[in-house]
C-alpha cells in the first residue's frame, strides 16, 4: 500500500487513487538499479513472446500496462479542469489529474456549499401589523393650528359718513345716491381667502362676499378686495387694484399689500359700503 504526498492510502504506487497526484517516477518504469528482466530491451537478447516487439498487447505485469481504462485519443490536448495544462495522456503531467479513472466532477474544485436549509414556517418571525391612523377627531382645531379662523365674521352695511366724504371729493356722478334702505348682511369668514366684489357671469367671477345688491354700490369693482387668512388664525385685507381704492379705519391701503385686521376694524369701499370684521 503506497502513501501519496497528501497522506492518502493508495493501492496504486504511481498515482494516488484518491487525489490523483503523482507518487513515484514515470509510470511503468523499472525500479532504479534493478537488473533488466528477460525480454527487456536492455538485456540485449531478442524480445521474448509477449514483449512489445512481438506485436502483441503488453501483459499486465509489463511496462506500459495501464491499471485503468485507456484514455480516449480524441481527448488529447484538452485543458486540465484542475490546472489548465493541455492533456497529453491519462494523467496531467503537472498536477496528476486522472482523465480516465474518475469522473471529472469527482476531481474538480470542491463542490459549492449547499444552501442552508430553509427555516420552518414556525421559525420565521411574524411581521407586526402596520399601525392604523387614529380616528379623526370631531373637535374643532386648536387655536395654534394653520388657518384656524373659527369665529370671524364680516358684517356689510351702509356708511353715511363715508358717502359724504366720497360725494365731496368726486361729486354725485361718482358717488350716486345714498340708499334709502340697506339691510345688514353677515358673512362667516372660512377657508384661506374670501373675495369681495360683484358677481360676473361673463367673467366667471362669483365672489364669496357678493355686493351685487340691491342696493347696488356704483363704486365697487368686480373684484374689489380679498380677505386672506393667516396661519396664526387672523385675517388680512388686500386691494388687488380696484378702481376706487379700499380704506381700513379711514386710511387708504396700498395696492397689493395685505393689511392685518383686528377685531372691530372697518373696511370702506365703493361709494358708501362698510364691512366691519368681528372675532368671536
Amino acid at each position: 500500500m503506497a502513501v501519496c504526498p497528501n497522506g492518502h492510502d493508495s493501492a496504486s504506487d504511481d498515482f494516488c487513487d484518491v487525489c490523483g497526484i503523482r507518487i513515484g517516477g514515470i509510470p511503468g518504469s523499472p525500479a532504479s538499479g534493478s537488473p533488466p528482466g528477460p525480454g527487456s530491451p536492455a538485456s540485449g537478447s531478442s524480445p521474448g513472446p509477449g514483449s512489445p516487439a512481438s506485436g502483441s498487447s503488453p501483459g499486465p505485469d509489463m511496462p506500459g500496462a495501464s491499471s485503468g481504462p485507456v484514455p480516449d485519443p480524441a481527448g488529447a490536448g484538452e485543458p486540465c479542469p484542475r490546472c489548465g495544462i493541455a492533456r497529453s495522456g491519462q494523467f496531467c503531467e503537472t498536477c496528476g489529474y486522472n482523465f480516465g479513472t474518475y469522473p471529472p466532477a469527482a476531481q474538480s474544485a470542491p463542490a459549492a456549499q449547499s444552501a442552508p436549509p430553509a427555516r420552518p414556517a414556525s421559525a420565521v418571525p411574524s411581521v407586526p401589523p402596520a399601525p392604523t391612523a387614529p380616528p379623526a377627531s370631531s373637535a374643532p382645531p386648536s387655536a395654534g393650528s394653520p388657518y384656524t379662523t373659527v369665529g370671524w365674521t364680516a358684517v356689510v352695511s351702509s356708511d353715511r359718513d363715508f358717502y359724504e366724504s366720497v360725494l365731496a371729493a368726486s361729486g354725485p356722478e361718482a358717488a350716486g345716491s345714498f340708499p334709502a334702505y340697506c339691510a345688514e348682511r353677515r358673512f362667516h369668514l372660512v377657508g384661506k381667502q374670501m373675495r369681495i366684489g360683484r358677481r360676473s357671469v361673463s367673467r366667471g367671477l362669483d365672489p364669496e362676499i357678493d355686493l351685487t345688491g340691491p342696493p347696488a354700490d356704483p363704486g365697487i369693482s368686480r373684484l374689489h378686495a380679498v380677505l386672506i387668512a393667516a396661519p396664526e388664525g387672523t385675517w388680512s385685507v388686500l386691494d388687488p387694484g380696484s378702481a376706487n381704492g379700499t380704506l381700513v379705519n379711514g386710511r387708504e391701503i396700498p395696492t397689493g399689500d395685505p393689511v392685518p385686521l383686528r377685531d372691530g376694524d372697518r373696511i370702506n369701499l365703493g361709494a358708501w359700503t362698510a364691512i366691519t370684521v368681528y372675532h368671536g
